[in-house]
């Protein structure tokens, strides 16, 4: 069985990208080339909520991810925000970010949830959420991060 850890950070910089990549590191997958996936969960895996990503292996690696984020210049506020839904079989991640609270970010999260489970005919016992949220003071940038990291990384040549 494979292991899929959710992982979320926050940070600010002087440029959208820097404060972005802190936010990486602030979630501990900032050394590793991520690579995106729409949102199943395999069958085979469990999904962990455990904040900060331990040692996935080599930097520079790559790395399989479902991945909330939002960026921007302050003054301003940005929240990004990650569900799962899982049961005997696949399961499902959504993501949802922008500039606004928590709880908008988190709604939009589980309508989408809902609106996946009722696209599928599978079995779902349990759903839960992680939100993250910050605020850009003049003059930086604000990234805020959630991820559904699989497994861990690999060779990328």
């Amino acid at each position: 069985m494979s292991t899929i850890r959710v992982v979320w950070g926050t940070a600010a910089g002087p440029t959208k990208m820097s404060s972005y990549d802190a936010a990486l590191a602030d979630a501990g997958v900032h050394n590793y080339n991520l690579v995106p996936v729409s949102s199943v969960v395999p069958a085979n895996a469990t999904v962990e909520s455990v904040g900060t990503a331990p040692d996935l292996g080599p930097a520079g690696q790559r790395l399989t991810v479902v991945e909330a984020a939002a960026t921007r210049a302050g003054p301003g506020h940005v929240t990004a925000g990650l569900g799962w839904t899982t049961g005997d079989g696949p399961g499902l991640f959504y993501e949802a970010a922008g500039e606004t609270d928590a709880e908008t970010v988190e709604e939009r999260v589980r309508t989408g949830l809902a609106a996946g489970r009722e696209l599928r005919d599978w079995d779902f016992a349990d759903e839960e959420t992680r939100t993250v949220e910050t605020d850009a003071e003049s003059g930086t940038y604000a990234s805020a991060v959630v991820l559904a990291v699989y497994g861990e990384s690999e060779p990328i040549c």
